[in-house]
């Protein structure tokens, strides 16, 4: 098999599965993991894949990753609480992380001018907090996914390994006891994982549908979590499990 009829074929077999692992590549084309490493590394050059740790996701749209101008009217009423709820938490001097969630966008609309460095992802966050004089914002790089308005990709992760934050506010596509955390999409799943892993605190945004799902692209268990912000109609049943392994549930009030 030709070199480019190859890449022709890892890239249609990452489309397909979103996902893929060297040594399964490796299998499927008869060639050594070391030439599929090289050809990953070629591919992610020219844009058309994103390599991970063992593989390679897809940079397609997924086709369950709803544009953001439509996601952020959905459950507005929920976020909104949510966003509310979360903004107590922020205090002078903090280092925070806000994703490219719309609930982190009206968290980002809420936030105090106070003394305080935000670090996100998202073009809208870093808009938003374009003119508080006293918030110093730092918009990471990478590739600009259009139905997010968010920069994911290798160049985001990487650069993210540079940074330390005291909290971090995210949110997911499903929260659920077996399979922990969750997201339609592979890139911003990539992202959220790193989030996680440089931040004191974790701090999760959901509004109660989210509760009892299961997305495509897992991020972490449940217990990386220190606190759960969810709207007053979430089923408080299902979160005690939550509770019980000493995660804080504050429950927003809606209207």
């Amino acid at each position: 098999m030709l070199v480019p009829e190859r890449h022709k074929k890892i890239i249609s077999i990452v489309n397909a599965n979103k996902t893929a692992r060297v040594s399964e590549l490796s299998k499927s084309l008869k060639v050594t993991e070391e030439t599929i490493r090289r050809d990953l590394e070629k591919l992610e050059s020219e844009g058309k894949l994103a390599r991970t740790h063992g593989g390679a996701v897809s940079t397609e749209q997924e086709e369950g990753d709803i544009p953001y101008f439509q996601r952020e009217v959905m459950n507005k009423e929920e976020k909104l609480a949510v966003a509310k709820e979360a903004v107590k938490l922020i205090q002078e001097d903090d280092i925070i992380f806000l994703d490219a969630s719309t609930t982190a966008l009206y968290l980002a609309r809420l936030m105090p001018n106070h003394r305080m460095t935000v670090l996100t992802n998202s073009i809208r966050v870093g808009v938003e907090l374009a003119n508080h004089s006293n918030i110093q914002v730092v918009v990471v790089g990478g590739n600009l996914s259009p139905s997010s308005l968010s920069l994911v990709g290798p160049l985001t992760v990487s650069a993210l390994e540079r940074y330390h934050v005291n909290k971090v506010f995210f949110s997911c596509k499903g929260l659920h006891k077996q399979w922990g955390i969750s997201d339609s999409n592979e890139q911003q799943a990539l992202i959220k994982r790193k989030m996680i892993e440089m931040a004191d605190e974790k701090i999760l945004l959901l509004d109660h549908t989210k509760l009892e799902k299961k997305a495509f692209a897992y991020i972490a268990k449940e217990d990386v979590i220190n606190t759960i912000i969810v709207d007053d109609e979430a089923n408080k049943t299902y979160l005690n499990y939550f509770e019980e392994k000493n995660i804080s549930i504050l429950y927003a009030q809606l209207g």
